[in-house]
């Protein structure tokens, strides 16, 4: 009977997941013109690699309004892929959300912080020898998060914004996907409903604001069981020969991530109840670590060999490792039990581009999850490559009735120090 149960089940999500895909004609065009093998034989075949793709067309008028269109292969809301670090980027938004409405003159993004441990299983924290000061603070965490894609950072705004408000405001904000339920600690359900107690410290060392531990009591609605794979690995390295469920994992659909990025890229192209409630400085520090490169940055001082300009660029990241001057990549990435995701503004202020590029793949021919086994510099890292190679082309050739003059925004990137001898972090967990 319960083989039975689940069949059924099977069945019915890959029915409904069949039924709502959304393609469109002017993305079955470009993708037809896409020559490297691998990516023909994985679009030709979106369900084995579970693909969606979402292209944004941005045109301006003569004020420099813009519009953005959006184009979708093989997309759908309900059909779940795993978003990893990609829930880096809400938390982080939501992180400069939550200073702005405490509206605490000594409280900023800058401030010192202490982490308790307030309830079991939880890490203190009040040292971070990433920053130069050698405290935590929320902007420390968003640069870890964005700039090569840290997990403990993750886990600190996660406990600052607390699992109760982060789920809350994204579903005010009409993001209606975004389930975040997991801190990447290895916690049980419970224990991630907990967070932490923060103290805020001024610069003589006095505590000038405490966070209370929090408990989330608010229920989630989980959808249909979200099996994937023929077989996994267990939390003792044992193989099981069942589907891994990944039905209460953390989840976003490919739309409402790429519109949370939107939503920081040009805030009045959304409607105002989605946007972020941040000041036009804060918005600038996202849009600057969100496109800085590791090798710019000294605090954290990462080593850009093995850290390198289009790490976590997967859109661009080729043989080179660089990407050129007049390019930036505004993105996010998550890459975890075969799937990687990537959600891009891309900005060419030499030829007077820009546009958005959405996609995730997954990548796993043995069928066998959580083995960290999977094909993605085979298949996965080729596969982003070709496609962002392949509308870079497409937006070059593209005709716009009012080309912009595109700057980048104004941002000061960071200028590493060639005399600087500080060692560099060759290891992260990420």
């Amino acid at each position: 009977m319960r083989s039975i149960l689940f069949l059924i089940g099977l069945v019915t999500v890959c029915f409904h997941a069949e039924a709502q895909f959304k393609t469109d004609r002017l993305m079955k065009l470009i993708l037809s013109e896409i020559s490297d093998s691998n990516a023909k034989k994985i679009i030709s075949d979106p369900n084995q690699y579970r693909v969606q793709i979402i292209y944004t067309q941005i045109d301006r008028n003569r004020k420099g309004e813009a519009k953005f269109t959006n184009h979708a292969f093989h997309v759908d809301p309900a059909y779940y892929f795993n978003p990893a670090s990609m829930v880096k980027m809400p938390l982080a938004f939501l992180a400069l959300e939550k200073l702005q409405e405490m509206n605490l003159p000594e409280v900023n993004l800058n401030t010192r912080m202490r982490f308790d441990s307030s309830y079991e299983r939880q890490v203190a924290m009040d040292k971070d020898s990433s920053a130069a000061e050698g405290y935590p603070s929320i902007a420390q965490f968003i640069k870890r998060a964005l700039l090569i894609s840290e997990n403990d950072p993750y886990n600190r705004l996660y406990q600052f914004v607390s699992q109760q408000v982060a789920n809350r405001k994204l579903t005010e904000k009409g993001y209606a996907s975004a389930r975040i339920t997991r801190q990447f600690m290895g916690y049980t359900d419970e224990q991630n409903r907990h967070t932490n107690g923060i103290a805020f410290i001024n610069e003589s060392g006095r505590e000038i604001h405490y966070q209370l531990p929090a408990y989330n009591t608010d229920s989630f609605s989980f959808p249909p069981p979200v099996l994937i794979g023929n077989a996994h690995m267990n939390r003792n390295d044992e193989l099981v020969n069942s589907p891994f469920d990944f039905t209460r994992h953390n989840n976003i659909s490919l739309e409402d991530m790429q519109r949370m990025l939107q939503a920081i890229i040009e805030p009045t192209s959304v409607p105002a109840a989605s946007r972020f409630n941040i000041s036009q400085n804060d918005r600038f520090f996202l849009l600057k670590y969100l496109s800085q490169y590791p090798s710019e940055t000294t605090s954290p001082k990462y080593n850009d060999s093995i850290f390198y300009d289009s790490y976590v660029k997967f859109f661009f990241s080729d043989a080179s490792k660089k990407i050129p001057n007049h390019i930036r990549v505004f993105n996010k990435v998550g890459w975890a039990y075969g799937f990687l995701t990537d959600v891009s503004y891309i900005r060419d202020t030499l030829n007077n581009i820009e546009y958005m590029l959405a996609a995730t793949v997954y990548v796993n021919s043995d069928g066998i999850v959580n083995d960290s086994r999977y094909d993605e510099e085979t298949v996965g890292f080729p596969f982003l490559r070709a496609l962002g190679d392949r509308f870079y082309q497409y937006e070059l050739r593209r005709k716009r009735k009012f080309k912009p003059k595109l700057n980048m925004f104004g941002i000061s990137y960071d200028k590493r120090d060639p005399m600087d001898k500080q060692p560099s972090i060759k290891v992260a967990d990420n």
